[in-house]
């Protein structure tokens, strides 16, 4: 049976409306919650929660990238080039269609213009949408649910399909899916950065309020209400979904706020190359116009002839080849499980140079193992173990790899009689301050047992006593002998607790201490004057891959720093084991007491960073940053995710807590840096393959406009008619789009690329000449040796210098690709040399055929071919000469 739809649970019409819902929520018992939800305690069932899906839709939010094909169709067309090429196709129509009687009307240039418009969007937009939805893919194989309870039972459910009703548990670590009111809670602290920009924890509880209390009080300030896209800290909480997806604070939020993201240095170059080649046109265009009017008293034609040359020197495929490579590149790091949430960070794991990560899983094999229980005079005891299982049992609170390792101890569970003889009552949730959590357990004799486990330094400083083991083994602490923590105690445990730091082991402290029967209400003061029971110790071994995968990063010029929350002492075994090589260890008091300065000078020289809170690791990557590095930030935990945020590439796995995938760019399918490594070498392969074509069709359109206003100068005819330049402008186009498929020099892979647009106008400046000095030489030999220098004998020469033109453009693909020497020392992959050569072929042999009668062009003389191979080999040695130099004096070639 359908359950019965409330007026508060009608679809909501904007921010007042959402508002007064979650104020009306504040302000209900538990009881007029279930009615206000429509809900009960034992959750929705499964024909309920198909009702609200249908009626609410899926709990999701306005987000960045998800557009429908025709917006995407329409982003295709808003590129300056297009702009450009429409803008000529329209004075191309006024001055060949429109003006021109009916018999001398041209629609050639108009239909070139148009055909090139056509291709260059539509391919644009087949990428884009094949990269958007390739996107999505990858996207959905990072899932992230919440622990949701439906007919009784508690199952992790995809966030989308939460509903309002749905009762959520939520622990340390979760993201908050919706917007929900909190009907029981422990110590539940809350980030809601995302939505206030306050980065200090915001405590909840689930009091009441009254109306007129609720009403005076800001939405965002209502202590009971969690909303969607904060995070929970500490403590844990049951909650009823009120309001999901648009309807909530959050998705009113983003209904107003654009979802545009800040320019990477990426954009931002690839924006001023694309302004600096319109400059460049902006110029050269109307001083070749006037050049020809001038000289040839004929503005039409040099009207005409300026079009083209605007034509020619428009990179329309720009945009496709850059989209082009960063969704192969994206597909390509899937195969290799990496997943990539956001396309510019490609261009980001490719520059980084520094790698900031937490030791756990990546330098170990985040596989913990519980290997002693030991008591306090360093013996293996069983009662130890005990206390240990009974609080991890029955803790509520994110589990770490910790617990789980004890809880592997599955054979106590009955021996105790965990759920018969212990049942809890309350618990006091870890902290990154405390360091430790607490769970209180009523026993049989209606007695409270507060069992504590943490860190050995904060643990001691609470322990007043410890347990004389006794040989029982027996868990009954009523007949235990007591004995006093002196100094003595502290330094022997201290000195054990060392020693098997030293052996790799993570080392936690138990205590216990008893209540008499009492109000549930324990806090952090009930920790103090406790009973140690022992130690616990946790082997998490060195990763045996970790020392290959290292030095293969170094190698790529990544430098690896371990910033850890554990202590110095297994930190530094781990490092030594896995070969990081380093002199200190900085820990997170000492770090507390520099300022931003005195910390710069310590960054450089140190790699290891141990016992740090969340906000110290934040800060180390940020001034990293300010010292002109690209930080990219490896972690998995709550603690991680300020620095996930904050670096230039967040990298985290597919097993992180939300938090962290929500905040990080990439996602590792496996927690393992030779995956990460192989991330990088794809990054840098997509920003290199981007590169190479900016840097040929800078060079090449420079070099064309060096040419086109020299021959306009000095010839008396047109160099080449405007048909036959938007011909040969696309024919060269198309032998670039296998670009995104061809592979980049080892030698280029092993460093760091960022983006440097003064490198690439000095490339411009280098190269682009080269290519004028042939294209004169042939202006030359069709001009003097083959006697066409005159009108009539135009079409001889516009068809020579169109040969050799598009084939020294295709020749010098193979030569810019690389900083070696093409085809002997590197070699483009099979795609590039098929496109290269089949548009080599079409531009031999089309002055043959009807399609170059069509262009106006003249079968070539057989003499003008040895001279047309002496051009090009000519070409590309002297290309390879200016490589050589521009290497040497630049120390760079892409």
């Amino acid at each position: 049976m359908k359950f019965k739809r409330r007026p508060q649970l009608r679809p909501i019409n904007g921010f007042k409306d959402q508002a007064e819902i979650l104020r009306k929520a504040s302000c209900c018992n538990e009881n007029e919650l279930y009615d206000q939800t429509a809900t009960t305690r034992n959750g929705l069932d499964d024909l309920q929660v198909k009702d609200r899906l249908e009626t609410y839709g899926y709990n999701e939010v306005r987000q960045e990238g998800k557009v429908s094909w025709i917006k995407q169709l329409i982003s295709a067309f808003i590129n300056p080039f297009i702009g450009i090429l429409i803008f000529i196709a329209i004075i191309s129509a006024i001055i060949d269609i429109w003006l021109p009687k009916i018999s001398d009307r041209d629609y050639s240039t108009v239909v070139m213009v148009c055909i090139m418009v056509t291709v260059s969007v539509a391919l644009r937009f087949i990428q884009e949408y094949r990269s958007n939805k390739a996107a999505e893919k990858l996207k959905d194989m990072v899932e992230t649910t919440a622990t949701v309870e439906r007919n009784g039972e508690k199952n992790e459910v995809d966030i989308k399909d939460i509903v309002p009703g749905d009762i959520i548990h939520l622990s340390a670590g979760d993201m908050i899916p919706a917007d929900c009111r909190i009907i029981n809670v422990k110590d539940l602290f809350v980030i809601q950065s995302a939505l206030t920009g306050e980065s200090l924890p915001i405590e909840k509880n689930a009091t009441c309020y009254k109306t007129k209390d609720a009403n005076k009080c800001p939405i965002i300030d209502l202590q009971n209400i969690c909303f969607m896209g904060t995070n929970v800290i500490s403590g844990t909480a049951t909650a009823v979904v009120v309001t999901t997806g648009e309807h909530t604070y959050f998705g009113s939020i983003s209904k107003t706020v654009t979802g545009k993201r800040q320019e990477t240095s990426f954009d931002k170059g690839l924006k001023r190359v694309s302004y600096l080649l319109i400059s460049f046109m902006a110029v050269m265009v109307p001083v070749v116009f006037i050049i020809n009017g001038i000289a040839k008293d004929n503005w039409i034609d040099a009207m005409l002839f300026a079009v083209a040359i605007a034509v020619g020197l428009t990179p329309e495929m720009l945009p496709m080849i850059v989209t082009a490579n960063l969704a192969k590149g994206a597909v390509n790091m899937s195969k290799n499980k990496v997943i990539i949430k956001r396309l510019n960070a490609i261009q980001n794991i490719g520059a980084m140079d520094t790698l900031c990560t937490d030791k756990t899983g990546t330098l170990t094999l985040d596989k913990v193992v519980l290997e002693r229980h030991l008591n306090i005079y360093g013996e293996s005891d069983e009662e130890v173990l005990k206390w240990t299982y009974l609080n991890s049992y029955h803790q509520t609170g994110l589990k770490s790899l910790l617990d789980v390792a004890i809880l592997d101890h599955v054979e106590l569970h009955d021996s105790l009689k965990a759920d018969e003889a212990y049942k809890k009552i309350d618990e006091i949730p870890f902290d990154f301050q405390r360091r430790r959590m607490s769970v209180i357990l009523k026993r049989s004799d209606g007695s409270h047992l507060l069992i504590c486990k943490g860190a050995v330094e904060e643990m001691l400083q609470l322990c007043s006593r410890a347990y004389d083991p006794g040989e029982d083994r027996q868990l009954q602490i009523d007949t235990d002998e007591i004995l006093p923590m002196d100094e003595k105690t502290r330094e022997h445990i201290k000195k054990m607790s060392k020693e098997l730091n030293e052996d790799g082991l993570r080392i936690l402290i138990v205590a216990v201490k008893t209540f008499d029967n009492r109000e549930p209400t324990y806090s952090a003061e009930d920790e103090k004057n406790m009973i140690m029971a022992g130690f616990v110790g946790f082997l998490d071994p060195a990763k045996p891959s970790a020392q290959t995968a290292l030095s293969s990063l170094q190698q790529l010029g990544v430098n690896v720093k371990v910033l850890t929350g554990d202590n110095e002492i297994v930190t530094k075994k781990i490092c030594n084991d896995v070969g990081i090589k380093f002199d200190k260890i900085m820990l997170g008091n000492e770090l507390e007491m520099m300022d931003d300065n005195e910390l710069k000078e310590k960054l450089e020289e140190t790699v290891i960073f141990a016992k740090l809170s969340p906000m110290q690791k934040s800060r180390i990557v940020t001034l990293l940053q300010e010292e002109g590095h690209t930080v990219g930030f490896m972690g998995d935990g709550i603690n991680d995710a300020a620095a996930l945020k904050t670096a230039d590439v967040g990298i985290s796995v597919d097993t992180a807590v939300d938090i962290a995938k929500e905040s990080a760019d990439i996602i590792l399918l496996e927690k393992d840096l030779n995956i990460l490594r192989t991330g990088v070498e794809y990054g840098r392969i997509t920003f290199g393959n981007i590169v190479k074509y900016i840097k040929m069709t800078t060079s090449s359109n420079f070099g064309n406009m060096l040419s086109m206003l020299g021959a306009s100068i000095l010839l008396p005819f047109l160099p080449m008619l405007p048909i036959q330049i938007l011909s040969q402008n696309m024919l060269y186009d198309i032998s670039q789009t296998a670009i995104p498929w061809d592979n980049m020099d080892e030698d280029f892979i092993k460093s760091p690329k960022v983006w440097h647009t003064k490198g690439i106008s000095r490339f411009m400046f280098y190269m682009g000449p080269v290519s004028s000095i042939f294209d004169y030489i042939t202006f030359a030999l069709m001009y003097f040796l083959f006697s066409a220098c005159a009108p009539a004998s135009q079409s001889l020469f516009q068809t020579g210098w169109f040969v050799e033109g598009l084939l020294s453009q295709v020749l010098v693909i193979h030569i810019i690709r690389t900083g070696k020497i093409p085809f002997i020392q590197s070699c483009a992959a099979s795609p590039v040399v098929f496109m290269t050569l089949v548009i080599a072929v079409i531009g031999l042999i089309i002055p043959y055929t009807a399609v170059g009668t069509a262009l106006k062009m003249t079968p070539l003389p057989i003499m003008y071919y040895p001279y047309l191979m002496a051009i090009l080999l000519s070409y590309g040695i002297l290309t390879q000469v200016v490589k050589r130099f521009f290497i040497r004096k630049y120390g760079q070639w892409l």
